[in-house]
């Protein structure tokens, strides 16, 4: 069973900041895809990016050039720093970590983003 607990969310202006952590417990953590999803209300849940334990990284093309996610895997934790934020990025944030052989998939709770001034 694998537990991930996000952390970093909160209220920011246009135009700022954020990190987003993503603490994995009770996992071999590199054999595990990591990933950020968001879920605007009324919304359907969409990617933001993935991570690979190999570094390899894919992003949605709507935080292209914004975001960046990266993973400590001595830590067990992923990333997502998010930078240029505009409203339209205020969602909820899950993490999500993919069994590489399995394909099974784990959520975290979410943290809730929210971009206004």
């Amino acid at each position: 069973q694998v537990q991930l607990v996000e952390s970093g969310g909160g209220l920011v202006q246009p135009g700022g900041s954020l990190r987003l952590s993503c603490a994995a417990d009770g996992t071999i953590f590199s054999i595990y895809v990591m990933g950020w999803y968001r879920q605007a209300p009324g919304e359907q849940r969409e990617l933001v990016a993935t991570i690979t334990s190999g570094g390899n990284l894919a992003y949605a093309d709507s935080v292209k050039g914004r975001f960046t996610i990266s993973r400590d895997n001595a830590k067990n934790t992923v990333y997502l720093q998010m930078n240029s934020l505009k409203p339209e990025d205020t969602a909820a944030y899950f993490c999500n970590a993919r069994h590489l052989l399995t394909h099974r998939d784990y959520w975290g709770k979410g943290t809730v983003v929210t971009v206004s001034s």
